[in-house]
């Protein structure tokens, strides 16, 4: 008797469910057809919501499924497809910022977003429209609909439910992603002008620019470069020049940025108790002369750090190479780069006719300088695609987190890349051993992908008492990296360590075409970089099965660093 009253209860609770549901389809109104799940029971919707959320969202972008992310997509209490904004820039090549802490604007060549928080009214593509919740912030993220970004930027977007993933369908592959042309101060996205005076710190300032450019409009900062050109544990003094490998080393350490507040430009002094106020935890190094490489990076991050050989040497100077009438300079010849700026727009249609050495055809970059607002139009001049030299060394600041993304970072080389070991191919092996100062957990890892297309694997080692230890791998990741460059990895499960532990991280890298694929620091003969051995240890092995001391048979640091959280 009571198995019956049980299936009455039951199929009353579905009638009232079914009499709700019939009431708000007929009572709801849809915003926008294909935007909204009006018309559908808000409760069934919920559900639904709730069950696909249990699981991980994923997104396939043109048949490709997508890494897994910090961030996921989620289906919202209405289903709909909300996907992080961060990826945007990621995925679909946008450049996209939050302005003013509440509106959002994407662009991709001719294609453009703007939505505000939680405002009904959106734009795309120059025409407004209404959508519920077309971009809200959750936890510490903003998120757009899905619908949204697929009518925004040409695609077709399908939920394929049986495998909890969100589809991507490029409907104009043909299009190019990127404009003939980009200005970002026609977008709010410039960094202020600086004047480095007398002093060798072009190649500060740059990365400095870069940094600030990167960050915005979200973040506006002002960084010290006498900080940076002070701190950054090469030898060289200020006036003595330097290169973005010295910018790297001093970022990817944590010693900086600070602020130019806290460490002013030009007294010659220093405050080496200052903590960094970000952590760079990504530098990229993109191919050189590869046009579409460069403007992508510097449509995604805000810049990308270059260098050039240049007779002008401030906003009064001149010389044969530069039109002072244009603000157009390009160079062709051998002399060596002596000069770094940095690249933070492009025209491809620049004409030719504006540079007094007549280069191969139109084009140019777009460069933000260090010679104060005097110099060129406000600071800005154009650099000819076909200079000699722009465009050979570049690097792009492409993953600036706040400082508490980790507590603590391990590390042995802080000068960063100086050199690279091997043995006469393209596969190798590296460790680094350290001792927990806490109870933590181990997040991530960081290394230099020292040539494109490296892949890579990862593993840990705990409560290593010596080197055969080493032998005993537990892989915790893998991957490969496009551009050289530095970056962070984290492991796909956290290794707990108890404070005293002394625990290995291992990589294994293949790098084609290399004959020496680990990035060290040494020594260097010009006496720029003192390496500082004490205490550190650190091996490279050809199997991942002999190991060699890095410090007593090769003199040197290997540069892999160690991220931990607080238990």
């Amino acid at each position: 008797m009571k198995y019956k009253q049980w299936y009455i209860a039951a199929a009353l609770a579905l009638l009232v469910l079914a009499v709700v549901c019939l009431y708000q389809r007929q009572t709801t109104s849809t915003v926008r057809s294909g935007y909204t799940q009006a018309g559908v029971c808000d409760e069934w919707n919920e559900l639904i919501a709730a069950k696909t959320n249990q699981k991980e969202i994923s997104l396939s972008v043109d048949g490709k499924r997508l890494a897994k992310n910090d961030i996921q997509p989620y289906m919202a209490d209405d289903r709909q497809l909300m996907i992080p904004v961060d990826t945007l820039r990621d995925v679909f090549l946008c450049n996209v910022g939050i302005y003013d802490h509440k509106t959002l604007k994407a662009y991709r060549n001719d294609r453009s977003i703007e939505a505000e928080e939680n405002k009904e009214e959106i734009v795309i593509n120059g025409e407004k429209e209404k959508i519920t919740n077309a971009l809200v912030f959750q936890g510490r993220s903003y998120y757009l609909s899905a619908d949204v970004v697929a009518k925004g930027l040409d695609y077709e977007v399908e939920w394929d439910a049986s495998a909890n993933t969100i589809r991507f369908t490029d409907i104009r592959p043909e299009a190019s992603k990127l404009p003939s042309a980009f200005d970002p101060r026609l977008y709010g996205l410039d960094a202020p002008v600086m004047n480095q005076g007398k002093l060798g710190t072009c190649w500060a300032f740059a990365s400095v620019g870069a940094l600030e450019a990167a960050l915005l409009p979200e973040e506006s900062w002002h960084f010290s470069v006498d900080h940076m050109s002070l701190n950054n544990g090469y030898t060289w003094e200020q006036d003595t020049g330097g290169e973005y490998t010295m910018a790297m080393a001093y970022l990817l350490s944590w010693k900086g940025p600070v602020r130019e507040e806290d460490d002013q430009y030009g007294d010659g002094k220093t405050d080496t108790s200052l903590r960094a106020v970000k952590h760079v935890q990504e530098i990229q190094i993109i191919p050189s002369k590869d046009q579409s490489a460069i403007k992508r990076a510097v449509y995604l991050y805000g810049s990308v750090q270059t260098s050039i050989y240049c007779e002008v040497s401030g906003e009064n100077s001149e010389s044969s190479y530069y039109n002072n009438a244009q603000n157009a300079y390009c160079y062709i010849g051998t002399n060596k780069i002596n000069h770094d700026t940095l690249i933070v727009g492009w025209d491809d249609g620049y004409a030719a006719s504006n540079f007094r050495t007549q280069p191969e055809g139109n084009g140019a970059w777009l460069c933000m300088n260090s010679w104060g607002t005097g110099f060129g139009d406000g600071g800005y001049f154009w650099v000819s695609y076909y200079d000699s030299n722009v465009g050979i060394y570049n690097a792009a600041y492409t993953k600036i987190e706040n400082t508490d993304n980790y507590d603590r970072i391990y590390q042995s080389d802080k000068c960063g890349w100086v050199g690279q070991l091997g043995y006469g191919n393209e596969e190798a092996y590296f460790a680094n051993l350290y001792t927990a100062n806490g109870d933590e957990v181990l997040e991530a890892v960081g290394f230099y992908a020292t040539a494109p297309d490296t892949s890579y694997e990862v593993y840990v080692v705990n409560k290593v008492t010596g080197e055969a230890d080493l032998t005993f791998q537990k892989k915790a990741a893998s991957g490969s990296f496009s551009n050289a460059g530095y970056y962070t990895v984290k492991l796909d499960k956290p290794v707990l360590l108890s404070d005293g532990d002394r625990y290995a991280v291992i990589v294994y890298v293949r790098t084609p075409g290399s004959e020496r694929p680990v990035a060290v620091e040494y020594t260097s003969k010009d006496g720029a970089v003192i390496a500082n051995l004490s205490g550190n240890e650190g091996y490279i092995s050809m199997k991942g099965t002999s190991w060699q001391s890095a410090q007593d048979k090769y003199k040197c640091n290997i540069c892999l660093k160690a991220y931990t959280k607080e238990q």
